[in-house]
């Protein structure tokens, strides 16, 4: 999987995906000062990076959840990935709104969800991981069998990990912070001098920068 991780990381990059800026933080919806920004949307306008993303998904659910009948994208990001892992497998397809619509059925899930049907979740990016497990507790209030969850990309915060585990929720990302991070100094795109700064938003990413 490390090998994965570091191809992925490689790919990410070299298409401007994700952009480390430790002395020159952007600013998030949620009043944060991170040092990086991920649009994992991007990804859609590389057919090859875009192939590559897909193909890992796939390997991975056919190796971990041999068993699953439906794929499921989280809005909005997810959403095409979703579409892409499930014409790759022969799969049904839905999404996950993060709120119902506002008229019509007011659906929050979108498509024809069987209950019972064993589901796989596929996400764009993990931060905290709440809207992640919204998603995956609205497939299971509706009767779906969530088997588990695979994304792009997470910054590894700890409260991820901790909202993960309360879930019992399996998680597997091609990529991750660390390794972003890592690759990133090797190819000189942040002094060594960051890397502490670096590490320390990730621990405490409220408060970093204020």
């Amino acid at each position: 999987m490390k090998d994965i991780q570091i191809q992925t990381t490689k790919k990410l990059l070299q298409i401007n995906t994700i952009k480390l800026q430790p002395s020159n933080p952007f600013t998030w919806a949620s009043g944060w000062k991170p040092p990086i920004y991920c649009d994992n949307r991007k990804i859609l306008s590389y057919p090859k990076t875009r192939t590559f993303i897909r193909d890992q998904f796939v390997k991975i659910i056919k190796e971990k959840y041999p068993q699953v009948e439906m794929i499921a994208g989280v809005a909005t990001g997810a959403i095409a990935y979703g579409v892409l892992v499930a014409q790759e497998m022969g799969l049904p397809s839905i999404y996950v709104r993060s709120k119902p619509k506002n008229h019509g059925l007011e659906n929050l899930i979108e498509g024809d969800l069987k209950p019972g049907q064993k589901v796989v979740i596929i996400e764009d990016l993990i931060s905290t991981g709440k809207s992640s497990l919204n998603a995956a507790k609205a497939i299971s209030d509706f009767g779906g069998d969530v088997m588990g969850m695979v994304a792009i990309f997470t910054y590894g915060f700890p409260i991820a990990t901790e909202n993960f585990k309360k879930a019992t929720l399996d998680l597997t990302t091609l990529s991750n912070y660390q390794v972003l991070i890592n690759i990133a100094k090797e190819n000189g795109e942040i002094k060594e001098s960051d890397m502490e700064s670096l590490n320390q938003w990730r621990k405490d990413p409220e408060h970093w920068g204020l």
